[in-house]
């Protein structure tokens, strides 16, 4: 897997053309449909100013939500370009038309500068059946495809994959510096190289797991998914989240790690609930010794400090999934405290989305980490090593 040989924005005739932009602007809304968190609109902004400098005429496409393949105001584009016609202080005009004759007369009749937005792309089940005539709708609206919507690029449909059968290709800034900064850390990391994991399960992250286990040098097991590797150690974790399935892989995952010398840590304490909910009663307990009836939901002060110490002499850091129930408040400080250490290293820090995201974001450390990624699931997979279909079908150099 290869990404740098694909082509960027500035390795394409752009000037005077009319783009498809591919964005990834699924940001959450409110009940009354505002916009809660800016961030990855944000993020595009380098993109599109570049693109009206060059004087394209601009058709962003993206998709907001899950609306069902049908029309639904709920998921409307609306909120959106009214945030980037205030944010780039010129009309971004949304077209209620995917594609169809009005939607190409009214693009017809744009000048080169202007800017428009096509409604939810996922208005129409075209989209994710990848459906060939649908990508040739969407080609023609346009003479270059850009993709700067990292987020969905593990994703084959007709907006990220194929209508690169139909235009030239290239990736926008956002997606080239998300391929540039992951690329680096997996391939020449600065050492050691730490990877912290956390989440529920071992079965979202196996793929991750082995192969990182050729390249970090010690792995921190955290979260839900660590009640599965002391489980596998033979230890009790009471009412504790467990994938009784996947013990043998945490078995053989320790064992790959040892044979190959990478260390992982797992929690030495953590914090118990008497129930699974947000104001149950608590304590802390070592983690072999979880009693009967409780479940771990944080990680406690031992592993916080153990965890923090080889985080803070790392040289590089990817970290995935927070180390409890994180949208509880009795049960952040594990997460926050692992953030913490992470803005402290001074280490090429990259946070692959999420609630990892969310802590650093709310914590303020996001301008002392390296990169927070906008991906989530394309993060995981990139980490996994696995080719990316909209990545793979962008033009090379």
């Amino acid at each position: 897997m290869n990404y740098s040989n694909k082509k960027s924005i500035t390795d394409i005739p752009i000037k005077n053309k009319t783009v498809f932009l591919r964005c990834d602007l699924n940001v959450p809304l409110d009940s009354k449909l505002n916009i809660v968190d800016t961030k990855k609109i944000d993020e595009s902004l380098k993109t599109i100013n570049y693109l009206i400098e060059n004087n394209s005429k601009i058709i962003i496409c993206s998709h907001l939500g899950r609306p069902k393949n049908k029309n639904d105001s709920n998921f409307s584009l609306k909120p959106i370009a009214n945030y980037l016609s205030k944010a780039l202080a010129k009309e971004v005009v949304l077209l209620p038309e995917i594609t169809g004759e009005n939607t190409k007369k009214t693009i017809d009749n744009l000048n080169f500068g202007d800017i428009c937005m096509l409604e939810n792309i996922r208005f129409d089940k075209r989209e994710t059946e990848n459906d060939d005539n649908f990508s040739k709708e969407l080609a023609s609206l346009a003479d270059v495809y850009i993709n700067d919507a990292f987020a969905v690029c593990h994703r084959t449909h007709a907006s990220t994959v194929g209508i690169t059968k139909y235009l030239p290709s290239a990736c926008g800034f956002l997606v080239e510096k998300e391929i540039t900064i992951l690329e680096n850390a997996l391939k020449s990391p600065k050492r050691p190289f730490v990877a912290i994991l956390g989440g529920a399960k071992v079965s979202d992250k196996i793929e991750v797991i082995n192969n990182l286990l050729s390249k970090v040098d010690t792995l921190i097991i955290g979260g839900g998914m660590s009640y599965t590797f002391t489980n596998a150690l033979g230890y009790s974790i009471g009412n504790s989240i467990c994938e009784k399935d996947k013990i043998s892989t945490a078995k053989d995952i320790m064992a790959k790690a040892k044979e190959k010398g990478v260390k992982i840590l797992l929690p030495l304490d953590n914090i118990v609930g008497l129930e699974y909910s947000a104001d149950t009663e608590f304590k802390t307990v070592d983690s072999d010794k979880i009693p009967n009836g409780w479940t771990g939901l944080d990680i406690g002060s031992k592993t916080t400090k153990l965890f923090s110490e080889t985080i803070l002499k790392a040289g590089t850091i990817i970290w995935n999934g927070p180390m409890g129930v994180y949208e509880w408040k009795n049960f952040q400080k594990g997460t926050a405290k692992i953030a913490q250490a992470v803005a402290k290293s001074g280490a090429i820090s990259i946070i692959g989305g999420g609630d990892s995201a969310a802590a650093i974001q709310n914590l303020g450390f996001k301008d002392k980490v390296t990169h927070v990624s906008t991906g989530g699931g394309a993060t995981l997979k990139f980490l996994e090593g696995k080719s990316m279909p909209a990545l793979d079908a962008i033009d090379e150099k």
